[in-house]
Order: structure tokens, then sequence, then C-alpha cells
């Protein structure tokens, strides 16, 4: 497959079939925390950069086999919102495979546009996100394209909220000493008000971002972040037993070890020398990472992981 990955193991979705509709890596962000590394592509631009049909076909062929799944996920390594086909690939689900979830992760800097609005509008759900109210603190977390305000972003999620029938949660991706400061918080509480949405998830740093200075914030700070913030707040919670998915392979899951233990790797390095997609490969290293089985360090390339000794 060649625009789809997993189905992967994901914290919030259970089983998930990812779709990833932007090359390596089209956003238009280029956030300090992303684990998929810098943005290539800093652009506003919507265009169909892989065929629509392509990926049709693609989901077609495997969800004929009538897998197990919990989710069917526009995600990956950009912004999926830039392409301009995904309104047809969600209507096309929608109308033929009816009985799936399908959820749509962005990072919500488009949605101020209606047309993007409109394309979405036939998902279940829809999980955007937002990591800072002030303009400042915007700028320094998720650097955006030069044409993109946080306030237009903001209102772009109000109206988006105020008109879709399913489901909307909303992620903050929490930053210590930057995007934590009580001023910031209460902003973040005022603009959750405006927003009226199903779920507010906190999260933070569980693999090396495209910055070495982003660090972890520890739970039980984004646990009092959380009851601070309100009832409807909530902590992304550990990732899901993997073994409950078929496509987790023990065999690869060694085949990533054997690789690394004789030359140190970065997740890409990995991707090619394994035919995978990038993301497939990070959960199998969110795996062993917190199992003990590897540990990682950054190198001029990258971040790297090695078995532990």
């Amino acid at each position: 497959m060649n625009h789809l990955f997993g189905p992967v193991p994901s914290r919030r979705l259970g089983i998930s079939l990812g779709i990833d509709l932007t090359p390596q890596k089209a956003c238009t962000l280029n956030c300090v925390y992303c684990e998929c590394g810098k943005t290539d592509d800093l652009t506003l631009e919507r265009k169909e950069y892989i065929p629509t049909g392509e990926v049709i076909a693609e989901l077609k062929e495997y969800l004929s086999t009538d897998p197990e799944l919990d989710a069917i996920t526009f995600s990956g390594s950009g912004e999926p919102t830039l392409h301009s086909g995904i309104g047809e690939i969600i209507a096309w689900l929608k109308r033929e495979y009816p009985q799936h979830r399908v959820v749509v992760l962005t990072n919500g800097t488009l949605l101020w546009q209606q047309e993007v609005r409109a394309a979405l509008m036939p998902a279940d759900l829809v999980v955007p996100s937002l990591d800072a109210v002030s303009e400042d603190i915007f700028h320094r977390i998720n650097r955006p394209n030069k044409n993109l305000s946080n306030a237009e972003v903001i209102e772009g999620l109000v109206t988006f909220c105020a008109e879709f029938d399913g489901e909307v949660w909303l992620e903050v991706f929490l930053i210590p000493g930057v995007n934590d400061t009580q001023e910031e918080l209460t902003r973040f509480r005022d603009v959750f008000e405006r927003l009226q949405v199903d779920r507010i998830q906190l999260n933070s740093l569980d693999r090396p971002g495209a910055m070495p200075w982003v660090e972890p914030m520890p739970r039980e700070n984004l646990m009092a972040i959380a009851d601070m913030l309100g009832d409807e707040v909530e902590v992304i919670g550990k990732p899901i037993v993997r073994r409950r998915c078929a496509s987790f392979s023990e065999n690869l899951r060694g085949r990533i070890l054997a690789t690394i233990r004789v030359r140190p790797s970065t997740i890409d390095d990995l991707a090619v020398t394994l035919g995978m997609h990038v993301l497939d490969i990070g959960k199998y290293l969110d795996v062993m990472i917190g199992e003990g089985e590897i540990e990682q360090h950054r190198g001029e390339r990258g971040v790297f992981y090695q078995a532990k000794r």
C-alpha cells in the first residue's frame, strides 16, 4: 500500500487504518514537537498531492477483506486537509463502507475556509489541535506559514464546531515553560467555552520532536492542568495493548531490533530499510521504548534508535 498504513493501535481510537494524503512533509505548520521532523513544504496551497483515485482504489482493495477496525483515520506525516480530494474520499467511505468510523486528525489551521469545512462534514469524528491562544506562543510552538494568524485559526475552529454534526475532540499539546503559564491556560479556558467540543485532550511529548529543546511534561502536571481547566478536560492515556492488533508482527519487531543492533538508525532509515511507513515504524518504537528494549539519542541527522545495552 502506498497511501495507507497500519492498521496501527492508537491511544484514542483503537485499531486504526491510516490514510496519508500528503508527501512527507507538506504542512501548514512546522511544529517544534512534531515526531515526523521538520516541514519541507510549509504551504497553504490545497491541491491533489496524490491521485484521489489511487487512494480510493487502495481503500477498496483493503476494505474488501473485511478487516477488524475501530477507525479509518486521515492522518500521516503532513496536514490532510491540504489535499483537495479529502472530501471526495470521505464521502466515498461513508457511502460504500458506512459501518466504519471515519476520523480526521487535523491541525485545524484551514477550517476558516468554507470548502475545507464542507469537505469534513460527512466524517464521524474530527480531532483538531490548538497549542496556543497567544499569537507569540503560536509562532514559537507551531511556526506557521507566514500567511496564517492564530486568531483566524481559532475563528475557523469556532465556526466549524457550530456547523459540524459529528464529534469534535480538541487536542492541546503542552510544552513545559512555553504554553503552560497561568496566563495562557486562562486564555485556553476562555476559548474552550466558545468551542463547546465533545472532548478536550491534553498531550505531551512521547518520542523526540523536531527540536531538541522540547521536553515532555510529567503526567502529574498534565493531570493538575486538566483539573484546573475543567471537568471536560482529560489527559490522553497510555497506548492500548499492541497484541490486540492483527498487524502487530513480532517478526517485524525482531527485524527492527536486529537492524539497530548492527547500526543505530533514525526512523526514516528504518522505514527505508524495512519498506514501511514511518508512522508504522513509530508505533513499534513506542512499544520497544516502553518495554525498555531500545533507547534513543539525538545525532546530526536526527533521533537515532539503538538496542539497549
